[in-house]
């Protein structure tokens, strides 16, 4: 595997960090996931605008332009072998005397890359679907920053993980007047879909804006599938007569059960059905542009 640190790609085996680097030591930095299809990156304008988001979260400036990461991407998809792959992005503050306070004058951030395989979900899977646990959904309130402090996501996953299950979908406690309500998954996007209408959180600071959840949207947008952006009780997840988990490496899939109760039928519905079709011609369409 070919990686990229700090202005160098080589080797993953010889890739290090000091171990001051505020990344390892605080979390402190912010990272991307980015799918590549017949090795051209998907959206990518979009994950790098979605990554500019996140540094301005944690107030770091980016050590690039669009133009140079293109370039850089480009050349990282290149080195690797497969022509779909999945990049990784990971930025840190750098490396710095530890103090909490930012390093002052500012260091150079570390910036490394890597590639893997992107391999699609099993038509297996596909076919009947995957089951997920709830949990109250404890981290912080900024959420929509793509932070490498991900330790209350693997936390939350893990539940899932110890369930048998591929996912957790996390509920965030409301008021008197709002009751609980759902976010999102720890790794991932949830729709919920009832009587023939997509509910979609909205994007705020709860939640991660997906790329594969704008993608849903404006295909549902386009092709007239009622849908609606707003707070989702908890309730809703669980009287939901389809979920649908949506991800840059998962793209679009079926929860078919949830803490061990089936979600209607308990087999994959046919909005499902209908939104794997529209993004799979989605993907073809956008790969076929120069």
């Amino acid at each position: 595997m070919t990686v990229y640190l700090n202005g160098k790609f080589m080797p993953l085996e010889e890739a290090y960090i000091p171990v001051l680097d505020r990344g390892f030591i605080f979390g402190d930095g912010v990272y991307e996931v980015i799918p590549v299809y017949s090795k051209h990156a998907f959206r990518l304008h979009e994950h790098l605008k979605r990554l500019q988001s996140s540094l301005d979260g944690i107030r770091l400036n980016n050590p690039h332009t669009e133009a140079e990461w293109t370039k850089l991407i480009t050349g990282l998809v290149a080195g690797n072998p497969g022509d779909d792959q999945y990049l990784y992005l990971h930025i840190t503050r750098g490396v710095a005397k530890r103090d909490h306070a930012f390093p002052q004058p500012p260091v150079k951030p570390t910036v490394f890359m890597m590639s893997s395989p992107l391999l699609p979900p099993a038509p297996e899977l596909l076919a009947r679907g995957a089951s997920a646990v709830t949990a109250e959904d404890n981290r912080w309130l900024r959420c929509d920053i793509k932070a490498i402090s991900l330790l209350p996501n693997v936390l939350l996953r893990q539940q899932a993980v110890e369930a048998g299950c591929a996912e957790t979908i996390l509920i965030r406690k409301g008021n008197d007047a709002t009751g609980d309500f759902m976010t999102e998954g720890a790794a991932s996007n949830i729709f919920v879909v009832k009587n023939g209408t997509l509910l979609a959180p909205p994007k705020d600071n709860l939640m991660l804006p997906g790329i594969t959840y704008d993608v849903v949207l404006e295909i549902a947008a386009a092709n007239k599938i009622p849908f609606q952006v707003r707070k989702i009780a908890k309730s809703e997840v669980l009287e939901a007569d389809e979920l649908l988990l949506t991800s840059s490496t998962k793209e679009v899939l079926p929860v078919t059960t949830v803490n061990g109760n089936p979600v209607s039928t308990g087999k994959p519905g046919v909005m499902f059905a209908r939104m794997h079709s529209l993004y799979q011609n989605y993907k073809r369409e956008v790969m076929r542009q120069p």
